[in-house]
């Protein structure tokens, strides 16, 4: 065959991150072994994949299609790599855990401690995920288990959840010396629209998108993470809603301040998920533990 598992990993790691000096970094290679592999694809292949401009490579319409449906052969070799493990073991030889942003990884940590003092062998990965991200990244096989999603559920079969809380809530905030400070009772959506507002971008890659607490036509300045958010909010550079226990510890520092709106967002409900499927021992020790008590209320405080 022409086309190999190492030669779509190549193109999936140029494509994600822009060039072939990136790619290679990421694939811990050196670009000109990258260069070479591509090279010899295309020759192999008989048609040119990147367009390549400068230090920039975008995808060919011939390259993109291979790379579409390529990643869903990357997505299956990898999960047979898995189940093989499992099978042989019982023990992941990774775990990959996705946690919202809106609940700071710190808190999991004596989790992951207690899980390395027991000495199982298994690799943890942790990573965040923005709104419907942490959705997708179960749906796409980049994480075990989310912790933390918002929201309904995507409808795709094959998911198991538990509810973290049903009533988490988001606190508006901004600068003190933001226009918006002195308006005297709720700010209306009206008025809230011609303000820019402060967000981070769903990191969704194949499920839609979501845009929570953005209105339609307003401005948007979008940063990386939720530290992030609210130092530009601290900045006057725009508003936003932010969690609890953030909203407060910018409150109390003197950075931001709670306005009231006159229609103020709802309280969602969080969840943790993990594909049905997955029955490997280190994903059943960590819901395991997190059914016991006061787990779930240390990893939840003040949302």
């Amino acid at each position: 065959m022409k086309i190999s598992l190492d030669a779509l990993q190549v193109l999936d790691a140029i494509e994600r991150h822009g060039s072939f000096t990136a790619a290679a970094a990421a694939l811990h290679r050196v670009p000109s072994a990258l260069s070479h592999a591509v090279a010899k694809f295309e020759s192999d292949l008989g048609l040119a994949l990147f367009i390549r401009e400068g230090r920039r490579a975008t995808l060919t319409p011939a390259g993109r299609t291979l790379l579409e449906d390529g990643r869903d052969l990357l997505r299956a070799a990898d999960e047979l790599e898995r189940r093989v493990q499992r099978i042989a073991t019982g023990w992941e030889a990774e775990l990959r855990i996705a946690l919202d942003m809106i609940l700071p990884a710190e808190r999991l940590l004596p989790l992951i401690g207690r899980f390395y003092a027991a000495d199982h062998g298994t690799q943890i990965r942790l990573s965040y995920e923005v709104l419907g991200g942490s959705w997708d990244a179960l749906v796409t096989g980049r994480a075990d288990l989310v912790i933390g999603a918002p929201g309904d559920l995507p409808a795709r079969s094959g998911i198991s959840t538990r509810t973290l809380m049903h009533d988490a809530r988001l606190l508006f905030m901004v600068a003190p010396n933001h226009p918006l400070a002195a308006w005297d009772g709720p700010v209306p959506a009206a008025e809230l629209r011609r303000h820019r507002a402060v967000a981070i971008a769903d990191t969704s890659r194949e499920l839609i998108a979501r845009n929570a607490g953005l209105l339609e036509g307003q401005d948007a300045l979008r940063v990386p993470d939720m530290q992030n958010k609210a130092a530009a909010q601290a900045a006057g550079l725009g508003v936003g809603h932010l969690p609890r226990w953030l909203a407060e510890r910018e409150a109390g520092a003197g950075r931001l301040i709670e306005k009231p709106l006159a229609e103020p967002r709802p309280p969602m409900p969080l969840h943790m998920a993990w594909r049905t499927r997955n029955t490997g021992k280190a994903l059943a020790w960590f819901l395991a533990e997190m059914e016991k008590t006061g787990e779930i209320e240390a990893l939840t405080a003040g949302l």
